[in-house]
Formats: structure tokens, C-alpha cells, sequence
């Protein structure tokens, strides 16, 4: 191999024991298989709880993906306060509590508060002992109600709707015209309100 000119020589180095630093991921099966027998180990001590913990309806974050309903971090104190559950008592029965987060919208609040209603309806607290129970545990035929391990659902945030004709006023509108106008309104309204002030000053001096 010859060179042209005055270009680098290369010194090509082969020899840098590159099978030491190759990450292999051959336990791969073994790590898929301990990881199962770990998740039932879990669900066969946690005995009748529920297998994840409640956590609240949330809409995700930026305008690109806000439509989408998912779960979120915790329930606001609000949101709690509102259901009648204590902050302490909640994250005994398996409820998520976050301080930090807070209501933005009324309907957003009334859902997740309909969700801890219908989750504090549904729970049945065992007692730890049967013959003194304390308060807030369950008592009598409610203790041999059928139990489920599965959490809530979280709701559709759309409301299917029948399919019907459209109408003569929705054919006419015109939305993207009506969206521009009302940018364009809303743009120029400074200009607006300064314009509209010099003319009425401007009519006060005449008189």
C-alpha cells in the first residue's frame, strides 16, 4: 500500500483486547424469567390487595398529546378533601397522594373525585383483628363479598355520539375563516383601542 504526497501515516492499532469491552446481554431469558417469579412472588404476599396502587385520571402534558387521558403521579388534597378520604388514611388503602400537584379544571377534579368515591365504595379493609375491629374496617357479609385485584379503569374521556345528517348551518360555517378573523381581532385590538382614543379626543378638543 503506497501514500501520495504528504498525508498522515496510518498507524492502525488491531490489538486492544476489544472482548473485554463488549456488553453481552446473553441472561437475558434468565433475567425475563427471575423477573416473573419475582412479580408473583409480590402478588402472593400482597394476599387480596390490589395489585398496582390508585392513582388519578390526568390529561397528558403540551397541545400534541393533552386529548390523551392517562394515569397521573397522585390525588390532590382537593381532590381528596372532597371525596371525605384523610391524606394518611388514603395512602393506607392504597391511594397515591401528591402534595405538589393542583386542579386546573372543575371537570378534570370531578372526575378523579368520582374515582376515589367509587374506589372507597368498593374497598374492603380486613380487619387485623376480627374480634375488635377499628374504625374503618369492614365488618359482617361485606368481608366475604367476591374481592378483585384489578384497579380501576381509567374512563374514556369521549362520549361516543350516534351518527346523524349534518345540518345546513354547519355545512355553511366556515371555520377556518371565523379562526382567522377572530386572531385578527384579537391582534389588532391594541391598535384598536388607540385609534378609537384619538378620535374621541380628537372630537373633545372641536367642541
Amino acid at each position: 500500500m503506497g501514500f501520495a504526497h504528504n498525508n498522515v501515516l496510518h498507524q492502525n492499532h488491531f490489538r486492544k483486547d476489544w472482548q473485554l469491552r463488549v456488553r453481552t446481554w446473553f441472561d437475558q431469558p434468565g433475567r425475563k424469567l427471575r423477573r416473573r417469579q419475582a412479580r408473583k412472588t409480590k402478588a402472593a404476599q400482597l394476599g387480596v390487595r390490589p395489585l398496582t396502587l390508585l392513582r388519578p385520571a390526568v390529561h397528558a402534558q403540551t397541545v400534541r398529546y393533552n386529548r390523551k387521558v392517562r394515569e397521573g403521579r397522585g390525588f390532590t388534597l382537593a381532590e381528596l378533601k372532597e371525596a371525605g378520604i384523610g391524606k394518611k388514611e388514603a395512602r393506607g388503602v392504597g391511594i397515591v397522594v401528591d402534595h405538589r400537584r393542583r386542579n386546573l379544571s372543575e371537570e378534570g377534579k370531578a372526575v378523579n373525585v368520582e374515582r376515589l368515591k367509587v374506589y372507597k365504595a368498593r374497598l374492603i379493609v380486613f380487619p387485623r383483628n376480627a374480634k375488635k375491629p377499628k374504625k374503618g374496617d369492614t365488618t359482617g357479609d361485606e368481608l366475604k363479598a367476591e374481592t378483585t385485584r384489578l384497579n380501576l379503569p381509567i374512563p374514556d374521556p369521549y362520549v361516543a355520539e350516534a351518527p346523524r345528517q349534518i345540518t345546513d348551518e354547519e355545512r355553511e360555517f366556515q371555520a377556518y375563516r371565523t379562526l382567522r378573523n377572530e386572531r385578527a381581532i384579537a391582534r389588532h385590538e391594541g391598535a384598536r383601542k388607540v385609534r378609537e382614543a384619538k378620535a374621541e379626543e380628537e372630537a373633545s378638543k372641536k367642541k
